[in-house]
């Protein structure tokens, strides 16, 4: 926490005036609440619009008014190779290559997809490791695919918890539980972010640790990815699945990624559910049988690109091209920071800050824990034109994303707390 902070609102200006992406504030919609723009703490939900979306679909609309089926080989944005225009900057936020990574689908059917490929039980390796607490789809996700295989969750799933009066999971808890079932786990399943809390989980280690003792290890990265930045290819995940509508800003139903390892990916044998669209593109207009996977993370895609699940995204990648992932991580950790020191002035709100306090160990999101009237305190900042959200039991998110929030939009937060009773 830096000790510059203070409650003056000049610390803000000052705070913006030095802000490198200041500028990129005025390249987003914002909703208005009595006329003024909300204060958004709620990109990890939902990202803002950016201001060239509306041009992005033009675009495409325009090729499939004036071309028709010609749109698919000729216009701005050739759509028969559509999925692909994501991947050089994907391929920088995610730290992998362009061959590891492809985008299609929502992000629960890819974690399906995934764990199909990557879920091989035996009778010998057959448990999962995963969070407690986790999002809810993981959580159907896993428990489905258990029954797929004729298993019982019960005794297949481990879930590892926060310890008794804590909030947290521990990471040795995680190590050591891998250690414990060494012989008999197949996959470790964790969110790079846990959802509730805030918690970011040291990634390359738990991945080491699954390693080790013969699983694999994947993750689902819907807060982390555009929120932290990632090296998959270097930490040797094996698998990641996102969405691109919370930090990726590329609307509601946005297409999600995939990430696949280039071990498993350029391996052509690696199993998987096919698709025309995953086809070898050498071969898949002679229309024959025999499924000749593409020797990359594109072998995954099983249906046409989607075109206008797709624009959205790859209009607010244009903007993190020119942001970089480093300066919005800088202006995240000290956003952040600002946010929590200036919480921490709001002593007539009983509430705790469960995500870990160390910048290394968390995101743009802080998660305030209201042991009661969390609900009406919510109520009250949307009341407030506060738009942030609320996850049962008793937790306000608070997530100001550094690539459209200020240093001011933090301190009129806190202004209004000021005045909100519990």
């Amino acid at each position: 926490m830096s000790p510059s902070f203070d409650t003056r609102i000049d610390t803000a200006r000052r705070l913006d005036s030095l802000d490198p992406l200041r500028s990129f504030r005025e390249r987003f919609h914002f909703p208005l609440h009595n006329g003024a723009p909300v204060i958004y703490f709620c990109g990890n939900s939902l990202g803002l619009q950016p201001v060239a979306t509306a041009k992005a679909f033009e675009t495409e609309l325009a090729s499939w008014k004036d071309l028709a089926i010609g749109g698919y080989t000729r216009g701005a944005h050739p759509w028969l190779y559509y999925q692909q225009y994501a991947g050089p900057s994907l391929s920088r936020i995610m730290g992998a290559s362009e061959q590891e990574l492809t985008v299609m689908n929502a992000l629960t059917v890819n974690l399906h997809l995934m764990l199909l490929s990557f879920y091989r039980p035996t009778p010998q390796r057959f448990r999962i490791i995963m969070e407690a607490g986790a999002f809810p789809s993981d959580q159907y996700a896993v428990e489905t695919l258990v029954r797929h295989h004729h298993l019982d969750p019960a005794e297949t799933i481990i879930e590892i918890a926060p310890r008794p009066g804590e909030k947290l999971i521990r990471e040795e808890d995680i190590v050591k539980a891998i250690g414990d079932h060494a012989e008999t786990l197949a996959l470790v399943l964790f969110g790079g972010i846990n959802y509730y809390s805030g918690q970011l989980f040291d990634m390359k280690k738990i991945t080491g640790a699954a390693h080790s003792v013969g699983a694999l290890a994947g993750f689902d990265l819907a807060h982390v990815a555009g929120n932290v930045p990632v090296s998959l290819h270097d930490w040797q995940v094996d698998f990641a699945v996102w969405c691109s509508y919370k930090y990726l800003n590329a609307g509601p139903g946005a297409v999600a990624g995939i990430f696949v390892h280039e071990k498993w990916a350029s391996d052509i044998q690696t199993h998987r559910l096919a698709g025309w669209w995953g086809n070898d593109e050498k071969t898949r207009f002679r229309m024959e049988k025999g499924f000749v996977p593409k020797p990359n993370a594109g072998g995954w895609n099983i249906s046409t690109a989607q075109v206008f699940n797709t624009v959205a995204l790859n209009a607010s990648l244009q903007l993190f091209d020119e942001a970089g992932m480093d300066v919005l991580r800088d202006k995240s950790r000290l956003l952040t920071a600002y946010l929590e020191f200036l919480l921490r002035q709001t002593s007539h709100l009983a509430f705790e800050i469960i995500t870990p306090a160390e910048p290394d160990r968390r995101g743009a999101q802080l998660s305030l824990f209201f042991t009661e009237k969390g609900l009406d305190v919510y109520n009250k900042m949307i009341d407030n034109g506060i738009v942030v959200d609320y996850r049962e039991p008793g937790v306000i998110r608070v997530a100001p994303a550094p690539l459209y929030c200020s240093f001011e939009d933090v301190f009129r937060f806190y202004q209004i707390l000021l005045t909100v009773t519990a």
